[in-house]
């Protein structure tokens, strides 16, 4: 939740030191399908919010070669709600593209100077942006998932979670699969800083209803998409059972999920070292947007 700090090359290798172990549960026996290898080309700042949004916001676009409709998937950066930018996530949305989805690294407004539900309505408003634009950047409108690490992974699974009659829900907003890492899924749990508070504006104490409402583990029912999540299982910013706790729910719904945790990692260095995490995460992807397809 809070912003991943630019780190030595020495400390990186530590945590590569560690090894890719990782337990996955929940991975169906069913194959995905071929995955595919392009290229793409890359649409920097594109202004995707209308003129009297309350900030700009721009977007960079991962367009993968051909004509035809390809599966997209909105990637959302990290960093507490409060900093951070849409290139923190630049490795995963090129390996996006080249596997043949159109990516689409998206900026929102941050906290404390825009308190949630800013945000989301932020990204939902993207979800409709691509959808209206879906022509011009050759997606499919009924295949987009959405990617995010820590505050972004927050995000993210808001947006799949929440559906219509939520007060919350905008229409055009429903997203097709949700890929989550380091996510914190009940804001009412100990926040190890004041992250959560910057965003909400108050304390759980203080605004009970808005802490729940924002809390992905608030919006579970049997309609959400697909969801894989990962995680550090030593991670203490953003602690395991935040992803336990949000599985067990999406279990009992009977909605299609899977857990990575990678053993050994906090929420630093699951970030740096999440290339299993995000190599099963690409095939959770082909499965549930390319599949049939």
């Amino acid at each position: 939740m809070r912003a991943v700090p630019t780190v030595r090359l020495s400390l990186i290798a530590v945590a590569l030191a560690l090894g890719a172990c990782g337990t996955l549960i929940g991975r169906p026996d069913t194959p995905p399908p071929p995955a595919v290898r392009t290229t793409y080309v890359l649409h920097r700042d594109i202004v995707f919010s209308p003129p009297d949004w309350p900030q700009q916001l721009r977007a960079d676009i991962y367009q993968p070669d051909g004509a035809h409709a390809l599966p997209a998937v909105l990637v959302i950066y990290g960093g507490g709600w409060h900093s951070g930018d849409r290139t923190q996530l630049t490795p995963i949305a090129m390996r996006l593209a080249k596997r043949g989805y159109v990516a689409v690294a998206t900026s929102y407004r941050l906290a404390p100077a825009y308190h949630f539900p800013a945000q989301l309505r932020d990204l939902q408003l993207a979800v409709r942006w691509m959808r209206a634009n879906a022509a011009q950047y050759n997606i499919d409108p009924a295949r987009i998932g959405a990617w995010g690490y820590s505050a972004g992974a927050h995000l993210a699974a808001l947006l799949g979670g929440i559906s219509p009659g939520d007060a919350l829900f905008e229409s055009g907003t429903r997203i097709a699969a949700v890929v989550g890492g380091g996510t914190p899924t009940d804001l009412r749990k100990p926040d190890k800083g004041t992250q959560v508070l910057r965003l909400i504006g108050g304390t759980a104490a203080q605004m009970p209803d808005a802490y729940r409402d924002a809390s992905p583990v608030s919006h579970v029912d049997a309609g959400d998409p697909p969801v894989f999540l990962y995680e550090g299982g030593a991670d203490e910013l953003v602690t395991p059972d935040h992803a336990t706790d949000y599985k067990a729910l999406l279990d009992r719904a009977g909605v299609p999920n899977e857990l990575m945790v990678l053993r050994g990692r906090g929420h630093l260095m699951a970030f740096l070292t999440d290339g299993p995490a995000v190599d099963e995460a690409l095939r959770f992807l082909d499965r549930h947007l390319r599949d049939g397809r």
